[in-house]
């Protein structure tokens, strides 16, 4: 028999008004996807679904909160949380070299290019010449840089979201098993993101078709954060895989030309080509990943 899931929905619902709130005050009051405030107001929007989550647990049905998943006993799976999103990342850039248009370029024209737009012919040039002078490549510097920061600050960002999602709402949704429930929670997490896509994140050259590009990408990459939450037996590793993963995004695209943010990174056509491998290696390796102990 299915449990009650009227929790569930309050979950989500109170997630997406509060969060679709934000954006659209922001937006009324003149924020942009080019605001100096939208990376602030990111921050924030990720710190909605761990707030709703912890008022649930503690105020609604008045249990503890470290049965989300709180603990902060390392084990393997926790290395695993911290170094994977290199690898997906770096996976990604070799798949987007696969695709017409899209070359090589390790003086990160491609970069400059798709980014200057956004900044100062001074800031590019400055850019250009730290590039030369570097003592090594700053595509090597965004990997130790971003695993340092996904440990840390970008963990405790990631946190915000994943105690929602991988904390709350995959133990409210176990009794669907852990493809069901995966895919689920991609779904909701997709269309949280709708707001903050539709303001330009991720695909600033394509808003709309972004919408659903990010949602398929979330349901690709749900199932993986439940694997390291269930394999790990903490959301603490699910954060810092997402933080992780934020951090360590860029370079994926950092030494190529070509392609859009439809096609290449992590969130475009390469990264879901990536995610699909991953998916089809755990339901080969682990075709039914115990998700029972979180009931």
């Amino acid at each position: 028999m299915e449990p009650n899931t009227k929790k569930t929905w309050q979950f989500i619902g109170a997630t997406y008004l509060i969060s679709f709130l934000m954006v659209g005050l922001f937006a009324l009051f003149g924020g942009g996807w080019k605001s100096p405030n939208f990376m602030f107001l990111g921050l924030v929007y990720m710190f909605v679904p761990m707030s709703v989550a912890i008022f649930m647990q503690k105020r609604i049905e008045k249990k503890p909160l470290r049965e989300l998943g709180i603990s902060f006993r390392w084990n393997r799976w926790f290395f695993v949380a911290w170094f994977l999103p290199v690898l997906l990342a770096i996976a990604t850039f070799g798949v987007s070299l696969l695709f017409p248009g899209v070359v090589f370029s390790p003086g990160m024209e491609g970069m400059f290019a798709r980014f200057g737009a956004n900044l100062e012919p001074e800031q590019i040039a400055q850019m250009k010449a730290m590039l030369v002078q570097a003592p090594i490549h700053p595509f090597f510097m965004g990997i130790v840089q971003g695993l340092l920061a996904g440990i840390t600050v970008n963990a405790i960002a990631g946190f915000g979201e994943e105690l929602g999602w991988r904390g709350y709402l995959l133990k409210k949704l176990s009794f669907l098993g852990f493809w069901k429930s995966s895919l689920l929670i991609g779904l909701v997490w997709g269309i949280w993101h709708a707001p903050l896509v539709l303001q330009g994140l991720n695909y600033p050259q394509h808003p709309i078709p972004g919408v659903f590009m990010m949602i398929a990408w979330t349901m690709l990459l749900s199932p993986l954060f439940s694997y390291i939450r269930l394999k790990s037996r903490s959301v603490i590793a699910a954060a810092i895989m997402h933080g992780t993963l934020n951090a360590v995004a860029g370079l994926a695209i950092m030494v190529i030309a070509g392609g859009s943010d439809l096609t290449v990174g992590v969130t475009g056509l390469a990264g879901f080509i990536v995610l699909l491998v991953v998916n089809l290696s755990i339901f080969l390796f682990d075709r039914n990943p115990e998700i029972g102990v979180l009931a």
